[in-house]
């Protein structure tokens, strides 16, 4: 399974939490419905609690209402398709791809550089093995690179991820400094002629000053060793977390130039709406999502399979 292709029934598998609590709920509570007042209210109600984003829910309901007061729409059924019509609409055509370094002049290639970015407990370990995995699976070479110097195990952590997959890590002493490990990853990755480095960096809170510098440090040493780098800065969100996840991604924004989300966990929340509310608040294109513990469990996100998924009744 490469990064490129995704495959609905994964999507619909991963989503399973969410579509028998939430969004299958909303397929009970509208199909073969006549839509009155009391049941807009109920959907409003439903709609808030599905994590979409409290604007994008009260944007739903408005033009639900707006379309029963006017006659054009009049049963359950008639606002489900709706619903789906719009969630899908909210994502305008956008690149959601991963973005790789380019030949130079003289044909040269430099190493692609992923920076890897997250909450500690996010699941950023996991997405980065996943991304290694399905990058090694299309026949790129991968470096990875342990920055997380700070947390206990971290460093072990990301070390049994690359035995399972028999990728090389960089790697530095515990407590060191994190962006002579960026260095010295670099370096190697340069030496080595590898495709593609990915750099796990030190989990942390927008509250946390030094270790956000330290993460601007990190982006900033491979601007310098490498050409364009880092190609692609990933923040990892924890889709368990619903509302909370939204506020993360809107700090990380703040403090450096997050080019895409990896949102983890969905298997394992019935928050999956929460997808809509991230785009909704940071329009930072969601460019995976996790959807199992293995990792092969990783999907290029796509509206149009991730909306049919969320609405299926099997």
């Amino acid at each position: 399974m490469g990064l490129f292709k995704s495959i609905l029934s994964k999507v619909k598998q991963g989503l399973q939490r969410t579509r028998e609590t939430v969004f299958g709920g909303l397929r009970s509570l509208l199909l073969g419905r006549r839509l009155d007042d009391a049941l807009i209210e109920e959907l409003e109600a439903r709609l808030v609690q599905a994590d979409v984003g409290v604007k994008t829910a009260l944007r739903l309901i408005d033009g639900v209402k707006r379309a029963y007061q006017s006659g054009a729409m009049s049963t359950g059924d008639d606002v489900l398709e709706y619903l789906k019509r719009e969630l899908k609409a909210l994502w305008p055509a956008e690149d959601r791809s991963l973005h790789f370094a380019q030949a130079s002049g003289d044909g040269k290639k430099s190493p692609t550089v992923i920076l890897v970015a997250g909450v500690n407990g996010a699941g950023k370990t996991t997405s980065i093995a996943k991304i290694a995995h399905s990058l090694r699976a299309e026949g790129r070479t991968v470096l990875l690179a342990a920055c997380d110097t700070f947390r206990a195990g971290a460093v072990r952590q990301l070390e049994i991820w690359s035995e399972r997959l028999g990728i090389e890590v960089i790697k530095g002493q515990q407590g060191g400094d994190p962006a002579a490990v960026a260095f010295d990853a670099c370096d190697a990755a340069l030496a080595r002629g590898v495709d593609v480095l990915i750099v796990d960096t030190a989990g942390r809170l927008h509250t946390q000053d030094h270790l956000m510098r330290q993460l601007t440090k990190i982006r900033d040493i491979t601007a310098r060793r490498i050409p364009g780098a880092p190609h692609e800065v990933l923040l990892v969100l924890d889709a368990t977390t619903g509302q909370n996840a939204v506020r993360q991604a809107e700090e990380f924004a703040r403090a450096i130039k997050v080019t895409g989300i990896f949102l983890s966990k969905l298997d394992g929340t019935a928050k999956g709406g929460v997808v809509i509310a991230i785009h909704e608040a940071t329009k930072i294109p969601v460019k995976f999502i996790g959807v199992g513990e293995t990792p092969e469990d990783v999907e290029p996100f796509d509206p149009e399979n991730f909306i049919e998924a969320l609405f299926t009744d099997r």
